[in-house]
């Protein structure tokens, strides 16, 4: 007699793929009967306490361990049978193995001869359903029992999976406003959600591929403009005797949203409008959860905030979306201690200390002390609060000391000014004043007026842009800056000046394989009387780690003889490099293997400059913070190798 556990699970097993057939032919005129058997399901479980429940009990215990283990993957302690899945796929023969309908069984002891011919059939359909998942929906499967005197017997799955679907056509529908504007940002994320569909014509079928699909097309459609976008329809019709499927898939964006009003949650150090200044948020904006993000990022890097969230309320007025700033503010204080090496200065030590509120003001004042073999250096900055506009008011001092070998350069700057900063680049507008005292190295006589050994004034603007794909590891885009001057030397007699200064860095990727060619150019002229004592701060030297690589230091300038170089009023700087990635079986995305060619040269007048060539290769390692660099190089000119070593992408 069949027990009262093994009817409760047999009906089970007839609701749970009635209902999974129900869904995948998405016919709802089945629907109407789900609540009977619902109903049904609910009252069957009584049966426990009719005559014989109490064997039903361990039984259903049984059960339950046994459908805890196969959950889990396990295999039974005593299993009452083995189960041998025959199939040429292994992928297939693994999914099948873990996941087929009688694994549930094997630890049940008594099955009788009707409960396992029942069982048999449930396994059949649950593996023509496994196989469906993977696009095989027309297979050949056979189960047989095989049984040797004194052996547990044996289930055989044999299976044949046939030809696996393909997608034959592709729809994609839109209803809600993206379907409707004209707004040219709209019809492109129509269009790009269209272009990066992940199931596209011809490719095999399965169901995590369009379950993928599917997730991924509304992901693109929410991240922007529609936070209430939705999937409203969306069907695969199987052709199994052909192994074809048509894909229909329909997107109702709703509405777009822009940002509105803002409040700020957690602030008490800081006013609350610093949140909204910090992150280039704008009421009127529309929505994008990238910019959210990226504003979350700036506000957790401004050092004003440990953590920030920012969040819409997608049931607000979708012209003003409520906009929600949490924040954790950091301490007034910190305190950091940094150690580094490069090449060109040799090993080197930084202690930092950040007051965010100065001297009980609303400045913060940014203190450095650099210890450094060649470039020992002291300084503060003092910076204001934003202001709406987003500019800052700031202040620097700075005092340096740069060891050439042959010429020891001591300087001083002061600088009054504005900054700002902004998604793509930056401005800046400031005085300062320079003053530069050049030595020779221990007793070594120099004609310091020629190498720099001055003072100045002057009024400079500074612009730099940032068209990057990505930071801090682009891999395509440009970048750009330039800086004007124009001043009055302070030393010696009053001689007017301007200076002048660009430089622009391009990555271009190259084919399809990741490579890509880097391009840079950099070129500065300071126009002057020649009697004009100016600061070497504002004179040019190259060569080294970042600019002419198979050089030291800024080792290339104005030849003054006996290993005596000097800065020079003009500069110009260019180098080509190709990167390809390598070893990507073992590290993807990790290393880089690049061939350069740099040149650099630095005169008094644009006729004397004389290229100094650098060849080289080297590695990189991608990492968090950027690129690490390691080159070797050749130096034509000073006909030596050297190593360069840096860490970080800056522009």
């Amino acid at each position: 007699m069949v027990s009262a556990v093994t009817q409760f699970a047999a009906f089970s097993d007839k609701v749970k793929h009635y209902t999974r057939s129900v869904m995948k032919s998405g016919n709802s005129r089945h629907l109407s009967s789900l609540p009977i058997l619902l109903a049904l399901l609910l009252v069957l479980p009584g049966c426990a306490w009719l005559p014989g429940g109490k064997k039903a009990d361990d039984k259903a215990a049984t059960q339950s361990t046994a459908d805890g283990a196969a959950a889990l993957g396990e295999t039974p302690a005593n299993p009452s049978f083995d189960i041998r899945v025959e199939v040429d796929d292994d992928e297939l023969k693994a999914l099948v193995e873990r996941h087929n309908e009688l694994q549930r069984y094997r630890a049940v002891p008594d099955l009788d001869e009707s409960e396992f011919a029942r069982v048999m059939a449930v396994a059949e359909s649950d593996v023509r359903d496994l196989l469906g998942t993977e696009g095989y929906f027309n297979p050949r499967i056979e189960l047989r029992r095989e049984a040797q005197p004194g052996t547990r017997p044996v289930v055989v799955i044999a299976i044949t999976p046939g030809e696996p679907t393909t997608v034959r056509k592709v729809s994609i529908e839109f209803e809600g406003d993206i379907a409707q504007t004209g707004d040219a940002q709209a019809v492109q994320q129509r269009g790009n959600i269209v272009d990066h569909w992940g199931l596209d014509e011809g490719r095999r079928f399965t169901q995590s591929r369009w379950s993928s699909a599917k997730t991924g097309a509304l992901r693109e459609l929410v991240e922007r403009r529609y936070p209430r976008g939705r999937i409203s329809y969306s069907v695969a019709d199987v052709d199994a005797p052909e192994a074809k499927a048509n894909l229909g898939v329909r997107l109702d964006s709703g509405s777009p949203f822009f940002l509105g009003p803002a409040t700020v949650r957690g602030a008490k150090r800081y006013p609350p409008e610093l949140a909204e200044r910090l992150s280039w948020l704008k009421p009127g904006d529309v929505y994008d959860q990238k910019k959210l993000v990226d504003a979350q990022q700036r506000l957790a890097g401004s050092g004003y905030y440990d953590s920030a969230y920012i969040s819409i309320d997608p049931q607000g007025d979708p012209n003003a979306a409520p906009v929600t700033y949490s924040v954790r503010e950091a301490k007034r204080h910190k305190v950091q201690l940094g150690v580094g090496y490069s090449t060109d200065g040799g090993p080197r030590v930084t202690l930092e200390h950040r007051d965010n509120q100065a001297l009980g003001t609303s400045w913060r004042a940014d203190t450095k002390l650099n210890f450094d073999r060649k470039t020992p250096l002291l300084q503060t900055e003092w910076t204001s609060l934003p202001r709406a506009s987003g500019w800052r008011n700031a202040a620097l001092a700075r005092y340096m000391r740069q060891d050439d070998g042959a010429l020891v350069t001591t300087s001083q700057t002061l600088r009054l000014g504005m900054n700002k900063t902004e998604e793509k680049y930056d401005r800046s507008v400031y005085l300062q004043y320079d003053h530069a005292n050049v030595t020779g190295s221990g007793s070594r006589a120099v004609p310091s007026a020629l190498l720099g050994d001055g003072a100045a004034v002057s009024l400079n603007y500074g612009w730099t842009g940032r068209y990057f794909n990505t930071l801090p590891v682009p891999t395509a885009g440009y970048g750009l800056s330039g800086e004007v001057g124009a001043g009055v030397t302070a030393a010696g007699p009053r001689k007017p000046f301007t200076r002048l200064n660009g430089r622009w860095l391009g990555i271009f990727p190259v084919g399809s394989g990741g490579s890509s060619l880097v391009l840079r150019t950099e070129a500065g002229a300071l126009l002057a009387a020649k009697q004009a004592r100016l600061p070497s701060t504002y004179m040019f030297r190259t060569g080294g780690d970042t600019t002419v690589r198979g050089y030291g230091y800024r080792k290339i300038g104005i030849d003054f003889g006996d290993d005596l170089i000097g800065p020079g009023r003009y500069m110009a700087v260019g180098s080509v490099e190709w990167q390809r990635p390598i070893l990507q079986e073992r590290f993807p995305g990790l290393l880089q293997h690049t061939l350069f060619v740099d040149v650099g040269s630095v005169a008094n007048s644009i006729g004397d400059l004389r290229p100094n060539w650098g060849v080289g290769t080297g590695v990189r390692l991608i990492t968090p913070v950027g690129p690490m660099a390691l080159d070797v190089a050749y130096g034509l000119q000073s006909k030596a190798f050297r190593l360069h070593m840096t860490v970080g992408f800056v522009f």
